[in-house]
């Protein structure tokens, strides 16, 4: 496309933002006839009707909406090379923007991301939330990856790439005292004993743990459901309830957490993935991101027990 009409294409993404030609022609600094002029030689070069002006602005047509689909992401990124020059100019580094699912264990989260930023190449910036907000940050580019406890949906318009970072073996773990209430009652009947803590339904997980437990005739007296893995092992070290979690974290877990490792639910996994957007060029962390990945899931296949599956 010649640079004349790239101009034309950015005052019509200006336009669909703002929601009028007045609006637009605010924010460019230029007249109102100037972005309706370019608006229309543009719909002339392609040969379809863009933008129907409306009494309360302008609407999209179902062509101006797949034009808009297309342009959106590309004037975001450009809108942000600016900032991005001035922070190299200035040695402030690469910045990695990551989205992190409320479901995934925080634990995994600091293992994974902490070597990519141990060269201090690297500035951090990272956005907890849920998934499906997570994604259409991703797909405008204000985040370079997300992770999270499932892949990406399929979607044509998104163009996303899902990749797996590995999976780990569910154990149950309790504060000592609640541990305590259940002795002498063999793993997994003594969950039934116990009151417990769960994922919300919004976790991939959440279903899995509900399928186990009807499977081995456990009625469960769920006391609490959490969103944030977080706030959930923080309720269990209270000893509010048992919980499940990685098997990988049983360390992590019994040294700074104070818990017991109640058993392992061997038949149930929770995997991790790496979600971005499809571009010719990956951001430069996220291979040391996936060799952070290998290396969480090799010290989890030396825990007794666990027979972590490696992502490829």
């Amino acid at each position: 496309m010649a640079v004349y009409k790239l101009r034309h294409l950015q005052v019509f993404w200006v336009v669909a933002a703002e929601g009028s030609m007045s609006a637009a022609a605010r924010r460019l600094g230029v007249a109102v006839q100037t972005v309706s002029s370019q608006v229309r030689d543009l719909e002339r070069d392609l040969g379809f009707e863009l933008l129907r002006v409306r009494a309360r602005g302008v609407e999209l047509t179902p062509a101006g909406r797949a034009a808009l689909e297309l342009a959106e992401p590309m004037f975001q990124l450009a809108e942000r090379v600016p900032q991005a020059v001035a922070q190299a100019a200035a040695g402030e580094g690469m910045v990695l923007r990551v989205g992190i699912a409320d479901s995934l264990p925080k634990l995994l989260v600091r293992q994974l991301l902490r070597p990519v930023c141990d060269d201090g190449a690297t500035r951090l910036v990272g956005l907890e939330g849920e998934f499906d907000d997570l994604l259409a940050e991703l797909a405008l580019h204000r985040l370079d990856i997300v992770l999270a406890d499932r892949p990406a949906p399929p979607h044509p318009s998104l163009r996303l790439h899902s990749r797996l970072l590995g999976s780990a073996q569910v154990a149950w773990f309790a504060a000592p005292a609640l541990a305590h209430r259940a002795e002498g009652v063999a793993f997994p009947e003594l969950l039934g004993r116990l009151p417990l803590l769960m994922p919300s339904t919004h976790a991939a997980l959440r279903a899995r743990l509900e399928d186990w437990l009807l499977r081995h005739d456990i009625h469960a007296r769920v006391v609490g459901e959490f969103e944030d893995s977080a706030l959930l092992a923080s309720f269990g070290q209270s000893g509010m309830g048992a919980f499940a979690a990685p098997d990988w974290s049983t360390p992590q877990l019994l040294r700074e957490g104070g818990l017991v490792r109640l058993g392992l639910s061997a038949d149930v996994s929770e995997s991790f993935y790496a979600i971005a957007a499809r571009r010719r060029i990956e951001h430069p962390a996220l291979g040391r991101l996936l060799e952070a990945a290998a290396e969480v899931q090799a010290a989890a296949a030396r825990i007794p027990g666990q027979a972590a599956a490696a992502g490829p």
